[in-house]
């Protein structure tokens, strides 16, 4: 579903991918840590394109569908969690209103509160991300400290999410400084000087 060949990245001549390989397949359920600034949210910004490689070379299957949460969730602020979902899901035309209805329950969000985004907690917001990132049945889903802001009980909502996602074999990859036990990952990652490095499960 990926391969990446000898990607690098500088940022002001500093190095924060070297040569860095990395084969996805489908169905893999993979973890990646590092310490501050060892470059997962650059990782994923490269795969999703939304900044440009120095080096190296990124091949996605034709049939690959992103869905990606990376660093703070961005919305339009001014408006409605439901404003906000539904925009983003007709971008590609893939709006489903019954499985975002259940989301949201799960999630234990209104998702037609009147309420602008704006005035969410991060928690909150941490969850309108991690939904628009599978509200669209995407195949190919990264999660950049999915985790952050969520108490316990939406911790445990996620890790049941993310359970199922795999048995459907969709192929996630999630980077984080919180390592989630109640997931069955395939490969685990540490990323170190620019380069992962495979761990023991």
């Amino acid at each position: 579903m990926l391969t990446i060949h000898h990607l690098s990245k500088s940022f002001h001549k500093l190095n924060v991918l070297n040569q860095l390989s990395l084969q996805v397949n489908q169905g893999d359920l993979i973890y990646i840590h590092g310490i501050n600034g060892s470059g997962k949210t650059t990782l994923f910004k490269i795969i999703c394109g939304i900044i440009e490689k120095d080096s190296g070379d990124i091949q996605l299957s034709s049939h690959t569908h992103i869905g990606a949460l990376i660093e703070n969730p961005g919305f339009i602020d001014s408006e409605t969690l439901h404003y906000n979902l539904k925009f983003l899901s007709s971008l590609q035309k893939n709006y489903n209103q019954v499985y975002l209805e259940a989301l949201c329950q799960r999630f234990h969000l209104d998702l037609y509160n009147r309420a602008v985004m704006k005035n969410y907690s991060l928690g909150m917001r941490q969850k309108a991300g991690i939904i628009q990132a599978i509200m669209e049945n995407q195949n190919f889903i990264l999660l950049d400290e999915p985790t952050r802001g969520l108490d316990q009980e939406a911790i445990e909502t996620f890790c049941e999410i993310i359970n199922q996602l795999h048995e459907e074999r969709k192929t996630i990859i999630i980077a984080s400084h919180d390592f989630l036990k109640e997931l069955p990952f395939t490969h685990i990652f540490h990323l170190e000087n620019g380069k992962l490095y495979k761990d023991e499960i």
